[in-house]
Order: structure tokens, then C-alpha cells, then sequence
């Protein structure tokens, strides 16, 4: 077997560093790239070393754990093979059933010798399925689906946006909107014929906006259903929006593709 290599994201010094020899001690021929503290490294790390196993706390800085695996399985090239993503949590055993789904093993922590153990032969037992592995980005963007967050709804919906343009405020009526781009701190506010910044997180706008009117299709993008031309895939698989109003592309992410299979 060639050198299979693996990337920690763990945000816990001790537990880090525990994770690493303990792994280092049961499975001596992994080539561990290194340890990263929270999830913004995790996902740009394991896009540049493309590792084999990728081991990801669910609760780190930045990014979850299973955020990060979400922008990496958007992000994540056509021709190589998906991680295996083992999670590291302190979740009691009731949440982990969701867990394990989207993940080929997770351990609790504080992570014991002989729990590890069971991990790395499961992890030698799947490395060895080429066929799996061909198969597992699939599998983990099935799963990753079921576990995106439920946006629970408000009492009222959200029926115009109020846009500082200069020293004047600008009142867009939502239905106006053709899609929501999520850009730093601000969320990018898009109609057929202008663009304005306001200052929120598409985490806090999605609940004010109709699920049925409104589909988020990235994990930066939220896009006016009424406003879609066609859903486009390219010669790879990837799949982009045509809009009504506007000549970009919207590209979908994996995570969000079934929203467009056809009825």
C-alpha cells in the first residue's frame, strides 16, 4: 500500500497532541501533515495536502466540523479521492447516530488507545476498497445533506430590504432580489439591475426569507427560485444556474445538486 496521509484539525492542545502520538504508536507507516487549531485551517490545509484521512473536531473555531466537511465536499476536486473523515467530539451518544452517518468512524472524546485502535483498522479496512473510495465523496455529500441545519422560521417574513447606499438608505422589495451572496461580513444584495452590501451574516438573513421562494444552492449563495432560467451541468458534473435578469452563472454546490434532479 502507498503512504496513506492524514491531516488533524483539533482546536485542544493536549488533546491534539495525544491524538497524534496515540496515532503515530497503533499506526506507524501514517504520514501525518500536521495539526491545525479550527476550521478555516482544516479546510485549506486538507485542499492543498489533499490527504487521505482527515480527522475533524466537530466543535473548533471558524468552522465546525461538519461545516468543514460541507465546504470540502463543495470544494473538493473531481479527480481525487474524498478523504475518509473520522470526527472527534464530546457529543454524547445520541447526537453521534447523526454523525456516524456522515463519517467513516468518530471517537469520543477523551479519545482512548483502544477506541483509536478500532478506528485505524476500520480506516485500513476501507483505504484498501479502491472501489469505496471512488464512492465516498458521494456517500458523505448524501449524508452532509440530511445533517444541513434546519432554518427555523420567524413569525414574519421578511418583505424588504433596507441597503445603505451612500447617505441614503435603499428600500428593495425582497421579491426584487435575485440571489444573496454571502461576501465577508456583509451579505451581497443582488436584483436584475443593482447590488448593495448590508451588514448581516446569510446565517441570520435565511430564516426571514420563504423556503419555497428562496433555496440556498451554496453554501454562500441563497437564490429567487422565481428568477432561475435553467439548471445547467457541464461535460465534469458540476452543475450552475441560469438567471432571469442577470448574465452571471450561480455555481450549485454538490451538497444542494438534488434540489435540481429532474421532476
Amino acid at each position: 500500500m502507498n503512504m496513506i496521509r492524514a491531516l488533524i484539525a483539533e482546536d485542544e492542545p493536549i488533546l491534539a497532541h495525544t491524538l497524534l502520538q496515540t496515532l503515530q504508536r497503533l499506526w506507524p507507516d501514517l504520514q501525518v501533515g500536521g495539526v491545525v487549531e479550527n476550521g478555516i485551517a482544516a479546510v485549506t490545509e486538507a485542499l492543498a495536502q489533499r490527504p487521505d484521512v482527515l480527522f475533524l473536531d466537530i466543535k473548533m473555531p471558524g468552522k465546525t466540523g461538519l461545516e468543514a466537511a460541507q465546504e470540502l465536499a463543495e470544494d473538493w476536486p473531481e479527480d481525487v479521492p474524498f478523504p475518509l473523515v473520522v470526527f472527534v467530539t464530546a457529543y454524547d451518544e445520541y447526537a453521534l447516530q447523526a454523525f456516524e452517518q456522515a463519517a467513516a468512524d468518530y471517537v469520543l472524546k477523551p479519545v482512548t488507545e483502544a477506541r483509536l485502535a478500532k478506528t485505524v483498522e476500520r480506516l485500513k479496512g476501507r483505504l484498501a476498497q479502491h472501489t469505496e473510495r471512488n464512492a465516498e465523496l458521494e456517500r458523505i455529500v448524501g449524508q452532509l445533506r440530511s445533517l444541513v441545519p434546519h432554518v427555523p422560521a420567524v413569525s414574519e417574513r421578511l418583505s424588504v430590504i433596507r441597503a445603505a447606499v451612500g447617505n441614503q438608505v435603499r428600500m428593495i422589495p425582497v421579491s426584487d432580489v435575485v440571489y444573496f451572496e454571502a461576501t465577508d461580513k456583509y451579505v451581497n444584495v443582488v436584483t436584475a439591475d443593482s447590488e448593495s452590501l448590508i451588514r448581516t451574516s446569510l446565517k441570520e438573513l435565511m430564516p426571514q426569507l420563504d423556503p419555497n421562494a428562496f433555496w440556498q444552492v451554496h453554501r454562500g449563495t441563497v437564490v429567487n427560485v422565481n428568477c432561475i432560467h435553467a439548471a445547467v451541468r457541464d461535460e465534469s458534473g458540476k452543475l450552475s444556474l441560469k438567471l432571469r435578469g442577470r448574465a452571471e452563472s450561480l455555481a450549485v454546490s454538490r451538497v444542494f445538486a438534488h434540489l435540481f434532479k429532474q421532476m
